[in-house]
């Protein structure tokens, strides 16, 4: 804009009178009884608001942690299969070993029965380690009561003092919650001779 013209702005319109209306005292008794009342419905619902999104996320956790449950104890059932297989396995190569080298046959049955269930072993872990389960290796690590069952102890002069010397049974952990303690034997140092 120049400096010769002028801005021209529309006029606003005028404000409206307040009429005021004298209200009788019962009238104003019954507004402020009304005014408390919906004070009153207010504060209700604001209150069942905030129970009913409490409720949603308690549900929305209680849902979780019953499917975990449900996870947790299915492993569980599952893990003496996994140890069966793991004894199945070591049975078919103790007899692969203790065989007769002369009979062929048996030989192939047994390395195929072996390769089988080696197999369905696999298969089977792969799937336990797809839901978040992995195994506790212990042997050689420091003894930790937390994953770790010490079944006994063991003088060794290889192995620092408690430390895991040997593990009997795998131990095994669902993300970090503990599904089975690892069963060990513990390194202690070898008595010293009198």
């Amino acid at each position: 804009m120049s400096k010769t013209e002028t801005e021209v702005t529309p006029a606003e319109p005028a404000p409206k009178p307040v009429e005021v209306v004298a209200l009788s005292p019962e009238q104003i008794e019954d507004l402020k009884t009304r005014a408390a009342k919906a004070d009153e419905n207010w504060d209700r619902l604001l209150r069942t608001t905030a129970d009913f999104e409490n409720f949603k996320k308690r549900a929305a956790r209680e849902k979780i942690e019953s499917g975990q449950s449900a996870i947790v104890n299915l492993l569980q059932k599952l893990l003496p299969v996994l140890d069966n297989f793991e004894m199945a396995l070591a049975a078919a190569q103790s007899a692969t070993a203790a065989q007769p080298a002369g009979e062929k046959t048996d030989d192939h049955k047994l390395a195929s029965l072996q390769s089988g269930v080696q197999m369905i072993q696999q298969q089977l872990k792969s799937a336990l380690t797809e839901t978040g389960m992995e195994e506790i290796d212990a042997t050689g690590k420091p003894f930790d009561p937390n994953v770790h069952e010490a079944i006994s102890q063991q003088e060794s002069a290889e192995m620092p003092e408690g430390h895991v010397l040997q593990q009997v049974r795998k131990g095994y952990k669902l993300k970090e919650r503990l599904l089975r303690p690892a069963a060990v034997i513990v390194a202690k140092a070898p008595a010293k001779p009198a």
